[in-house]
């Protein structure tokens, strides 16, 4: 089985020199993915093993040819080139030698003459090569000859029940039997690197695949503010693109743990403007990282005016602490066509359940930030905090990160209603809790904000129980999984 593969408009507007760099970049991606997926691919342009499957690159198209001895392999190749950026569309193929107009008709009736039983239906011919004819020519001849000599019920070009679509290829007859869209965009590879800061949320998702998209080799960076549960959630979401849409190029996950940094904000930043110095305190950070890694721009998930930090005001002062390039492919989307992408590309079920981590809440952020004001803020804060933040991040090669490797997190409990002597532990910023107390009766509540549980923990009498409570149950579930990872075995969720 063969498969004709359209480059993405794009790449075929390209300068000879260019566009052949690309043709070849996407080849040696294709075959790259489909040795990793499905096996059996040649490594060479040239070679043509009678077993294996072919990768060959043309000037207009790529073809992959499949043996007929692995067609069960065939699901397996047409999930790769639907997720391959690059590739605009392909169709499966039946190859022949051009034969003269009758012999094309009888090639033509043979595939298709059951499924036009009783319908209209439409040839459609695309050629490329110096021919006596014209596609047009082709279209009228199998046409009449169908309508004809099968049981068709009539033509129709404007709304066919059934296309008859077959290229003509120099001296080659390919009758399409299926054809699918691919993702577009370019092959990775051909453009530059990124980092992108990736939370797990819609929003990052969604934008790291369209980096990816777009051809950019897209190395992971995620800031942990919430302990080895909220880690491996993102890093799954990480593996699941990669896997799905770049793994023809080796890339990093870089985990910055930023719990410190968020403590230290939340300790001596004034209300209204800690969520600007959090972003600003991630770009500096996120800036150090992409210079070890030799890269030259930031890819982020923000969109205008989506959330408060995101005005054009508070963006343009959280820039103003890096030189370097900031990316934000979201930045005009809507909220909904966001979360319909990530369906599409298949993040919504990963994000759904990993909550955007707000470790910073104002309970009335600035959306006008002044960057006297901001940089006043800063002045309060310890940057020895992030400097020792960035010296313990960890970077792993995602080609050593397997989804069955990513250990299951300590087993949480929660609870609704609370067992006698229990300790209910309010763990949400203390604005948060003054706006919104916390009803309990029967059990003693301790007010101890999130940013101060780790160290605090270990001073409580350890012969009590402890339930942790945050308003969404995201912060209390993540800090009870870390505590229970810290041998901690007394430690809950409240969630009434």
């Amino acid at each position: 089985m063969k498969y004709l593969i359209k480059y993405s408009p794009e790449m075929t507007t390209k300068s000879r020199i260019v566009r052949t760099r690309f043709c070849r970049q996407l080849r040696k991606n294709l075959a790259r993915l489909l040795r990793m997926h499905v096996g059996l691919v040649d490594k060479a342009a040239d070679a043509h093993a009678p077993d294996a499957i072919s990768v060959v690159a043309h000037w207009d198209y790529l073809d992959v040819d499949v043996p007929a001895a692995h067609a069960a392999l065939l699901p397996q190749v047409e999930n790769v080139l639907r997720n391959t950026p690059g590739i605009w569309s392909f169709s499966r193929v039946q190859a022949h030698s051009l034969p003269d107009f009758d012999g094309i008709l009888a090639l033509v009736k043979a595939q298709h003459a059951e499924a036009l039983r009783g319908k209209s239906f439409a040839v459609r011919c695309r050629r490329a090569g110096k021919h006596a004819f014209r596609s047009m020519d082709v279209d009228r001849f199998v046409g009449a000859g169908l309508l004809r000599d099968t049981e068709a019920a009539r033509v129709n070009l404007t709304n066919p029940d059934v296309t008859v679509a077959l290229e003509i290829r120099d001296d080659a007859l390919f009758l399409v039997e299926a054809s699918q869209d691919g993702i577009g965009g370019f092959p990775i590879g051909t453009t530059d690197s990124v980092v992108s800061l990736i939370s797990g949320g819609f929003d990052s998702a969604v934008a790291t695949f369209l980096a990816m998209k777009r051809g950019l080799r897209t190395h992971y960076l995620f800031f942990n503010l919430g302990g080895r549960e909220h880690e491996i959630a993102v890093k799954e979401v990480a593996l699941y693109l990669w896997l799905k849409f770049g793994a023809s190029h080796q890339v990093q996950f870089i985990t910055v743990p930023f719990e410190g940094v968020v403590a230290e904000i939340l300790e001596k930043v004034e209300n209204s403007q800690m969520g600007v110095v959090l972003k600003r305190m991630m770009l500096r950070a996120a800036e150090r990282v992409a210079q070890y890694l030799e890269v030259e721009a930031l890819v982020t998930g923000e969109s205008i005016a989506q959330v408060s930090s995101q005005t054009l005001q508070n963006l343009a002062v959280i820039d103003d602490v890096t030189n370097m390039l900031v990316l934000r492919p979201l930045a005009m989307s809507d909220k909904q066509d966001i979360v319909d992408l990530a369906r599409k590309i298949g993040t919504e079920e990963f994000s759904a359940v990993i909550p955007e981590y707000c470790g910073v809440i104002s309970v009335k952020p600035t959306t006008r930030a002044k960057r006297h004001r901001i940089e006043h803020e800063e002045t309060r804060f310890d940057f020895a905090i992030l400097e020792q933040a960035l010296a313990d991040r960890t970077a792993l090669d995602i080609r050593d990160m397997r989804m069955e490797e990513l250990q299951a997190v300590a087993t949480i409990e929660e609870v609704q209603a609370p067992q006698a002597g229990a300790v209910i532990i309010d763990i949400r910023h203390p604005d948060e809790a003054e706006l919104r107390p916390l009803d309990l009766r029967g059990n003693v509540l301790l007010a101890l904000p999130f940013y101060r549980l780790n160290k605090a923990f270990a001073e409580l009498d350890q012969d009590k129980t402890y339930l942790l409570y945050c308003a969404k149950g995201v912060m209390s579930r993540l800090h009870a999984s870390h505590l229970k990872e810290s041998g901690f075995l007394n430690v809950g969720v409240y969630r009434p």
